[in-house]
């Protein structure tokens, strides 16, 4: 079985993801086929777009289009971001330190959810979920404890990926099921581990590194198994320079798709040994 996961990285984490999977198709290898995906935060849009029967290329389109029409540029901002490394850096299990940055998540005063969700809504529509496994976390802002939606949990696919993106101090929990949840690089900036019986593996990562210590990925990947074969594609100097330092600025979409295109073609070769059967 081959998986995909895409990890989180805000607006330009979606456009650089789109990009290394237009590149990679360009020269062969077309991820979009895995049996299985993972989608985190900026992956859960992406995942959520390449099985909604939508071609690569058009999704490429939109995310190297340079207008920036529509979109509201974010930021954690030093001082959120200050109060985030303090509550994940806090002496305690993981998810006391989920909950720490759970309760400030409800507590930030951000736009209300209905006018996130409408964001969603344009930007994915209101697909079903596809036939595919696809697989989209979220963290539960009050408990602290990880949720992973899928075709069979019940919840409409626009709102499972709302709630993965719900950045906390910048965004609003997502309420479902009456319950509020927060983005899903929370737990994992990728969820690898989450790939249970893949024998082929490869993780889009437009965020390597976690904001309390080094990402998590080599142990989750080795935690599913020694004849995995795997590969993480991060962003090379070319795409961070595109990406910039915030990850929420929309003004830097249409670059990183870019250097996302470029650098899929670059490392197709590569990634074609770990892909074919």
């Amino acid at each position: 079985m081959r998986a995909l996961v895409l990890g989180g990285g805000g607006i330009t984490g979606i456009a650089w993801e789109t990009g290394v999977l237009a590149g990679l198709r360009d020269s062969g290898v077309d991820l979009t086929s895995a049996d299985l995906i993972v989608g985190t935060s900026a992956g859960s849009v992406v995942g959520t777009q390449i099985t909604s029967g939508r071609t690569l290329e058009e999704l490429y389109a939109v995310q190297a289009h340079e207008s920036t029409d529509g979109e509201i540029r974010a930021s954690l901002g030093v001082i959120n971001l200050l109060r985030f490394i303090v509550a994940s850096a806090w002496p305690g299990s993981d998810q006391s330190a989920r909950v720490r940055i759970g309760r400030m998540a409800l507590a930030a005063n951000t736009v209300t959810e209905a006018e996130r969700r409408e964001v969603f809504r344009t930007r994915i529509g209101e697909p079903p979920w596809p036939t595919r496994r696809l697989l989209i976390t979220a963290v539960d802002a009050q408990t602290g404890e990880s949720r992973v939606f899928d075709r069979g949990s019940g919840v409409a696919l626009v709102d499972a990926v709302a709630a993965s993106c719900a950045v906390p101090l910048v965004w609003p929990p997502v309420t479902i099921d009456g319950r509020r949840y927060v983005d899903g690089g929370v737990r994992s900036i990728a969820n690898a581990d989450l790939a249970v019986g893949c024998d082929r593996l490869v993780v889009l990562a437009p965020v390597t590194l976690a904001l309390r210590r080094s990402s998590r990925l080599a142990v989750q990947i080795g935690a599913l198994g020694p004849h995995v074969r795997s590969a993480v594609i991060a962003p090379d100097a070319l795409a961070r320079k595109a990406i910039g330092r915030n990850l929420l600025d929309p003004s830097h979409r249409a670059a990183s798709a870019r250097a996302g295109r470029a650098q899929g073609a670059a490392v197709a070769h590569d990634i074609a040994a770990i892909w074919s059967t």
